[in-house]
């Protein structure tokens, strides 16, 4: 089994770290669920069918985990909402979520590419990383996600479009789109 993981981890390891980062836009929770997806990686292993790649069903796993997380996240979000009084005057809480802490490329258009991608559903934003930073096929993409390939391709047209949409936007108002 430490052979396997070995194997798995020189393969994909890089690719499934920026996969998650660009998914959780921290370092430190990356780290942690990366951590989790290789837990679940091996002890699931035995059960690989060999119906897709090894990296398209390891990237699938990592998909699940990752919508968990969110899922965790909005219960969480909403517990701490449901316990403050929200009708009182200066009992609002700024917003502390951190921008991300590293981007591989320092070109500023892809940062603000990047940062735009906070405005597409999670299925488009999660078939625009797969597509244009994980480089996967439409094929793989579909098989990772379990859409169609005709999905994907409506998605990733849909959020394109929002891109587009909200770059000329940026453009229209002066900023630095």
């Amino acid at each position: 089994m430490k052979d396997i993981f070995e194997d798995i981890y020189d393969k994909y390891h890089q690719d499934l770290y920026k996969f998650v980062f660009y998914m959780v836009k921290d370092k430190q929770q990356t780290e942690d669920l990366v951590q989790e997806i290789y837990i679940k990686v091996l002890n699931s292993y035995e059960n690989f069918r060999g119906e897709s790649s090894e990296k398209t069903w390891l990237f699938s796993i990592a998909r699940h985990i990752t919508i968990d997380y969110f899922r965790a996240q909005k219960r969480k979000r909403n517990r701490i909402y449901e316990f403050f009084d929200w009708t009182e005057k200066g009992s609002t809480l700024p917003d502390k979520e951190p921008l991300p802490e590293e981007i591989a490329v320092q070109n500023e258009d892809i940062k603000n590419i990047y940062s735009y991608m906070d405005n597409c559903t999670p299925d488009q934003k999660s078939v625009l990383i797969l597509r244009y930073i994980q480089s996967f096929s439409i094929k793989e993409t579909a098989e990772i996600l379990g859409f169609s390939q005709s999905k994907v391709k409506t998605t990733q047209h849909r959020g394109l479009k929002t891109l587009k949409d909200i770059i000329y936007s940026k453009e229209q108002k002066g900023g630095d789109a």
